[in-house]
């Protein structure tokens, strides 16, 4: 598989696409005004506990605070011992061992936000997931700091290696190099682009990272609250760090200044992929060369075409999307079920396509059109889950219903594609329909049947949207020339364009 790594960067806008075997399939993008938050470090205050809910809010200085679950809560046992003794409440209750990980704090029966945390107290948190619409920052006391080929987790005695490296030989003897390498009590985890790395390459990543944090822990110590001690890569360089694997052939910018940044970056951090930075010096913009506008485009529709002449409905609100197949245009040639059967099996590898480039996240639906014979359905689910394999986000997918539904859930940290590019209508807020223009002119008749007896005047001048208006001239002139009668009133209309197309204005002169 052929992939490559394309970089647009300009002073207002940084735009990152993946592409593979010439075809967008990741986008991600930054801006200095909307720069995300993921990654980063904060020593904050909790400002509100909320037992009913077993969570509590943090001030980090951010315009809304952050929303720290009781289960992303790390405390120490001396901090806990101090805490249940100044509740004189014995410790023995919660069945402390001295031999307990800290780690498995967080685990015990009975541990109850209260327990953990008070209003006033100052803490060390990390942000999981970006704000998204009226929601604040996800946070996390477990931090993680990312690197090349390793991912620290300083808080945590645990060794992990990524699922995606399937060979067992091979993970045993990562496990083995850094039980080796690594300082006792410390936690990391072996990222899927280490599956071949080098002792030498592992330690000097370590040694970075615990170098990092050493620097966290002493900024924080003498920082004031709120404060954030410690801001993640930008989006370029993080796209070197999580998405330049050997597998991407090339990676392209087109910033002489960002190339040069890069280049250097990668040349520690990853010196074997060095030779495949390049800077694009074309006439067209890069990303109009590789068309990668067009997909942009095409990713924010709600309509997506399929080959046959199917289509699928893409619809998310703040915290579900809603997925639609259709057989559309596509009559199919022999019988009703194997035209169904296609249709859904064409729409399986679209979706997983869209739900990657859109980074559509949280509870998803999926909406398949019904099929009757079992063998198919048992066909389309295996043929889903191994679609979305090549997903990096942590996905579960559970069976199909009776319905011909599939439920599933995407991690999400951040905004999707059209959160990230569009905004709500200003005509409609966000509802996605208008009120008909016949709605509108019967909504008229009402308003001037009712204030006509008690209004003297006997001339009505209607300002209303070209629109509105060429329906009351035209068909229900009979009902506007009823009201009249009705209202001894003579009726005016004025098509006036600077009017919302729901808007009006009743004039009443003598």
């Amino acid at each position: 598989m052929s992939s490559e790594i394309l970089v647009n960067s300009t002073s207002y806008e940084i735009r990152i696409a993946l592409v593979e075997n010439g075809q967008l399939v990741e986008f991600h993008m930054q801006r200095p005004t909307e720069k995300g938050l993921v990654g980063n470090i904060y020593r904050g205050r909790v400002v509100r506990v909320l037992p009913g809910m077993q969570a509590a809010f943090i001030d980090i200085g951010l315009e809304r605070t952050g929303f720290l679950y009781v289960d992303d809560v790390y405390i120490s046992h001396a901090d806990l011992e101090t805490r249940m003794t100044k509740k004189d409440q014995p410790c023995g209750k919660l069945e402390l061992s001295s031999d307990m990980p800290d780690t498995d704090i967080n685990r015990l029966p009975g541990m109850n936000i209260e327990d953990l945390l008070t209003e006033g107290q100052e803490i060390t948190v990390q942000v999981g997931k970006d704000p998204i619409g009226t929601k604040g920052a996800r946070l996390t006391c477990h931090i993680t700091l990312p690197c090349r080929n390793l991912v620290f987790m300083p808080l945590t005695d645990h060794i992990g290696i990524s699922r995606k490296i399937e060979d067992e030989e091979i993970r045993q003897t990562l496990k083995e190099r850094i039980e080796d390498l690594r300082p006792a009590g410390s936690g990391f985890i072996v990222r899927t682009v280490a599956e071949h790395a080098s002792r030498e390459e592992l330690e000097a990543d370590m040694e970075f990272l615990l170098l990092l944090w050493d620097e966290i822990q002493d900024i924080s110590s003498h920082s004031t609250v709120p404060a954030m001690i410690y801001e993640d890569l930008d989006i370029t360089f993080r796209s070197v760090r999580d998405l330049f694997t050997p597998e991407v052939k090339r990676l392209i910018l087109d910033d002489r200044k960002t190339y040069e940044k890069l280049r250097h970056f990668v040349q520690t951090f990853a010196p074997k992929l060095q030779e495949r930075v390049s800077y694009y010096q074309g006439t067209s913009p890069l990303f109009e060369a590789h068309g990668i506008e067009v997909e942009l485009s095409r990713a924010l529709e709600k309509k997506v075409w399929l080959r046959s002449g199917g289509y699928i409905i893409i619809e998310t609100t703040e915290a579900l999307s809603v997925i639609d197949v259709n057989t559309g245009r596509f009559v199919g040639r022999n019988d009703l079920e194997e035209t169904i059967f296609k249709t859904n099996m064409e729409a399986v590898k679209e979706i997983a396509y869209q739900l990657r480039l859109r980074n559509i996240g949280g509870i998803i639906i999926i909406d398949f059109i019904d099929m009757e014979d079992e063998l198919h359905r048992e066909e389309l689910f295996t043929s889903f889950k191994e679609a979305v394999k090549k997903d990096k986000s942590r996905i579960n997918i559970l069976k199909l219903t009776e319905f011909g539904l599939v439920q599933m859930t995407r991690k999400r940290s951040c905004e999707n594609l059209n959160q990230m590019m569009c905004e709500p209508c200003h005509y409609c807020a966000g509802e996605g329909v208008l009120k008909s223009r016949r709605t509108i002119c019967y909504e008229i008749f009402r308003k001037i049947a009712r204030n006509a007896r008690r209004n003297s005047s006997t001339n009505i001048t209607l300002k209303v949207h070209p629109r509105v208006a060429d329906m009351l001239l035209k068909e229900e002139e009979t009902v506007t020339n009823e009201l009249e009668k009705d209202t001894g009133k003579r009726i005016t209309i004025v098509p006036a364009k600077n009017l919302h197309i729901e808007k009006y204005e009743i004039g009443w002169e003598q």
